[in-house]
């Protein structure tokens, strides 16, 4: 009885307006004797409550993987010591040195034909293909890459686009790699952005900001036109539209689905026996997130092409995005979770917020009623 009192004291300090949610009758009604089934009846709704705040299925979309140490006696530790000596002191400046003759090769070749080829734009636009893709090999190699692909190579041809899971910003290297897409991707500044202006250009690629609501209007008429071309680089799209851990799918924009094309499923896995390659941006820079794969021992991958999918009779582009989405995580193994990844980066509006207030006090009225 006197924990009871002491809670009644506390509730009596927040002040609450009990009559904004129940009914003026209710309130004169004389107190009911609480059963073992009204607890019951609302323990999954606090169970649930207590578990969105503890750990949701949404932050779990977007946490690093760390693995537990292994280097924990005295058998162990010196081998691990081993290990970090030759990763660091012999494989990290041997990969910076392959990566860096790349960059000087590539350079030595592209920017001559980018900017000084004049003649035959066809045979312009294949070498830098070749060229890009070369480069995405160079950054594969830095990292000690072991990727593996299943089924057939993407070829280029009109009314198609390319959706894959988003892990990283490496994902489209690995693909870029074997196949030179044009890719949708977020804008950014510093070494990246560089890049993606001089170089990734060439291949078609298209850049727009999240933040600015305009860039949607101008992006989705580019990718209409974009798949309408016989020479264009196959267009890729990651309709999570934020990177996810691995582990965890969120849902699709729907974008990619309204083209009225060809949808091609791409479901990449990585393989954490070596490196978590989930780049948690909020956290880490994308330099720091490279020197992090140079510094481990390879990066393990596979990558499936999937059948082409088509937009059904009666389907509309959401159901269709998510029966893409279904594909993906099952061959991937991932998990389906009902967010969207747009709030990592922003809030939801209070409408939402407010509509889901009023469900769980309409919940709550209805039990208190029974």
């Amino acid at each position: 009885m006197a924990g009871l009192g002491a809670s009644i004291s506390e509730a009596d300090l927040d002040h609450l307006n009990i009559e904004e949610y129940l009914t003026a009758e209710s309130i004169h009604e004389a107190p009911k004797k609480l059963q073992l089934s009204d607890l019951l009846n609302i323990s999954p709704t606090l169970t649930e409550a207590a578990g969105a705040i503890i750990d949701d299925s949404f932050t779990r979309c977007f946490k690093s993987n760390y693995q537990e140490p292994w280097n924990w006696n005295i058998y162990l530790f010196p081998l691990w010591c081993l290990g970090v000596m030759i990763r660091y002191g012999f494989l990290f400046p041997l990969r910076v040195a392959i990566l860096a003759v790349g960059w000087i090769v590539f350079f030595a070749a592209f920017l001559p034909v980018r900017y000084f080829w004049t003649e035959n734009k066809k045979w312009k636009r294949k070498i830098e293909r070749t060229l890009v893709e070369m480069m995405c090999g160079v950054f594969v190699a830095s990292w000690t890459g072991v990727v593996k692909y299943h089924g057939p190579r993407p070829s280029m041809r009109p009314q198609q686009v390319f959706v894959a899971n988003h892990t990283s910003m490496i994902d489209f290297i690995i693909l870029e790699q074997m196949t030179a897409f044009a890719v949708i991707m977020q804008k950014h500044p510093g070494w990246v952005g560089f890049i993606q202006k001089t170089i990734l250009e060439s291949v078609g690629c298209i850049w727009f900001n999240r933040t600015e609501a305009k860039d949607r209007e101008v992006v989705t008429r580019k990718l209409r036109e974009h798949t309408q071309g016989a020479d264009n680089n196959p267009l890729l799209i990651f309709p999570e539209g934020t990177c996810v851990n691995n582990q965890y799918t969120v849902m699709f924009k729907k974008g990619a689905f309204e083209l009225g094309c060809a949808v091609c499923p791409v479901a990449i896995k990585y393989n954490k026996i070596f490196v978590d390659a989930f780049w948690n941006s909020k956290i880490q820079s994308f330099t720091m997130h490279l020197v992090r794969l140079m510094t481990s021992w390879a990066v393990v991958c596979d990558v499936w092409y999937l059948e082409p999918q088509y937009l059904r009779p009666g389907e509309t582009p959401i159901e269709f995005a998510e029966r893409v989405r279904d594909m993906i995580a099952t061959r991937a193994g991932l998990k389906k979770v009902p967010w969207d990844g747009y709030l990592k980066y922003f809030r939801p509006s209070p409408k939402l917020t407010e509509r889901k207030q009023q469900i769980f006090a309409e919940s709550v009225l209805q039990r208190l009623e029974k």
